[in-house]
């Protein structure tokens, strides 16, 4: 059913990390989806209600048709088995041939619990002879996107020119007013975010990128596929 399931720790995760990539795939014609594994809040400035209606709007600009959360825990996000089943059986409903997922190294917790669970419940998703739904299913990959709290440089496996989306990205995270006001001294998250866009951008000949990483093999048909 979806090309693409990624799975964000919160809301706003998926548009910080991989907004411009979201936009290019659904641009290509891909299905893509969204599953927040928590309504991300409390926050300082949030609650479940603003959060909800921040998302909507940010999805509403992604042009995004498929959006779910999963309803575990904020802060407390942990790779159980009762997790591991719900995911799975999001996977196995919705039939992706790729999932996008937090970075495995953060030092936001959540986001690293939701990198193990996501990996846990793909192997689950396959599984025969189970009580879970729909009929068992493998995703090809697992990418993992860059919306961290630790600041390390990443090294990625690839880097996806978003020249064409970077603006309309920018809109997206702009509706997270909540989670991101001005600062008022250096550079807001916003602001923070399109600088690494655009450095991402030098690194391949292109206005912005976004990177990714992949603990398995990428398989290329040929040199042309390279730039």
């Amino acid at each position: 059913m979806l090309d693409a399931l990624i799975i964000a720790a919160h809301p706003d995760d998926a548009e910080l990390g991989m907004g411009g990539t979201i936009l290019r795939m659904l641009e290509d014609g891909l299905s893509v989806g969204i599953l927040d594994l928590t309504n991300g809040e409390p926050t300082p400035l949030g609650t479940p209600e603003i959060r909800m209606t921040e998302t909507q709007a940010a999805t509403d600009v992604l042009g995004v048709t498929w959006r779910e959360n999963l309803g575990l825990p904020n802060r407390k996000l942990q790779p159980d088995l009762a997790a591991r089943a719900a995911l799975a059986g999001v996977m196995r409903q919705t039939q992706p041939r790729w999932l996008f997922t937090h970075y495995w190294v953060d030092a936001h917790p959540d986001h690293v619990a939701a990198c193990e669970l996501t990996e846990a419940a793909r192997f689950w998703a396959k599984l025969s002879k189970c009580d879970l739904p729909a009929k068992p299913h493998h995703p090809e990959r697992i990418f993992h996107f860059w919306s961290v709290h630790q600041k390390t440089p990443p090294q990625p496996s690839f880097v996806i020119d978003t020249t064409k989306t970077h603006q309309i990205k920018q809109k997206a995270i702009h509706c997270y007013r909540s989670q991101f006001p001005a600062s008022d001294s250096g550079l807001s998250v916003p602001e923070r975010v399109a600088a690494g866009d655009a450095w991402w951008g030098t690194m391949i000949g292109t206005a912005a990128g976004e990177p990714f990483a992949c603990r398995e093999p990428i398989a290329l048909s040929g040199f042309g596929d390279l730039r």
